[in-house]
């Protein structure tokens, strides 16, 4: 199922798309309470994912308080992380190369083991809203679409032929960065983690609708125009090994968002760069997922 968090008529739910996308269907229609999408990541059961399934497929107008689509706004699927975002660096060859070549630095080919960084967001983004330019701060921002995958129950000690199941589903994400600002400070935090910088959704596609590992095309887009085309079967490690590998010595709570890496193709990837700026508009997809769009502000 789609699960999202949306606002109607001023007032915020937790809904699953219909099978066509056209309508969403409110949580509590169906005898489910969830006022946000972590109480429903840490209490939904099978058998209302089950249900959720099964109602997808029926017709709106028996269904209390279901909205038309395009009367709803989008929110990020998770509005407030309840920690900082775990992210891998670097964990598509050809970005891991352009990267390098950004920084005019050698690269030898060789990832012996993965890159972790962390992203403070304080709130998530949603489709249409606007990721600040901090023009005052930032000359070089740029883009970076990635698979989300979070997690769905405490996880700790994890061997990897059981990753997948301490997976709630997967969102697309943003992974917009303040490319001066990481140079200033040699490392990655404070240039990924101004306010705005991480746009999430436009829902959380459940695991079991995915098939795994998942190998979805991901891309995006700046202006109507293809920056990055790629595919989430590439990564250089992948969802088992770093469940596994965190887990080893951290707990990853039930919520966990982890973003797994931008394939190549990102501004600072051509010659010249070519960063984001006011006006422009970014939509980062993944297929099977849904796609969201994000206009400089």
């Amino acid at each position: 199922m789609k699960i999202l968090t949306y606002e109607v008529e001023g007032r915020q739910k937790i809904g699953i798309w219909n099978h066509d996308e056209n309508w969403i269907y409110p949580l509590d229609s169906f005898g489910m309470e969830y006022s946000h999408m972590q109480e429903v990541i840490e209490n939904i059961s099978e058998s209302e994912i089950q249900l959720l399934n099964h109602m997808a497929y029926k017709d709106p107008y028996g269904i209390m308080g279901a909205a038309p689509a395009k009367e709803a706004r989008i929110l990020a699927p998770i509005l407030k992380p309840q920690q900082d975002i775990i992210c891998l660096g670097i964990n598509y060859m050809a970005h891991a190369e352009e990267s390098a070549r950004f920084k005019k630095e050698a690269f030898g080919g060789e990832r012996p083991y993965a890159v972790y960084f962390s992203k403070r967001v304080n709130r998530c983004s949603g489709h249409l809203e606007g990721i600040p330019a901090h023009e005052d701060m930032v000359d070089s921002l740029d883009y970076e679409a990635e698979l989300a995958v979070i997690i769905g129950r405490d996880a700790y000690g994890v061997p990897e032929a059981e990753a997948r199941k301490y997976i709630f589903g997967y969102s697309v994400v943003n992974d917009v960065s303040a490319r001066n600002v990481q140079t200033r400070h040699q490392q990655w935090y404070f240039g990924k983690s101004l306010d705005g910088f991480f746009p999430m959704g436009p829902c959380i596609v459940t695991a079991e609708e995915i098939d795994y590992p998942p190998c979805l095309g991901i891309r995006s887009y700046v202006n109507g125009e293809l920056r990055q085309d790629s595919n989430t079967g590439l990564l250089i490690f992948g969802i088992d090994h770093v469940i596994s590998e965190l887990s080893m010595g951290m707990t990853l709570k039930a919520g966990t968002i982890i973003s797994m890496g931008t394939p190549a193709g990102v501004g600072m990837g051509f010659n010249p760069p070519r960063f984001l700026k006011p006006g422009d508009q970014v939509i980062c997809e993944i297929d099977h997922i849904g796609k969201i769009v994000n206009p400089v502000v």
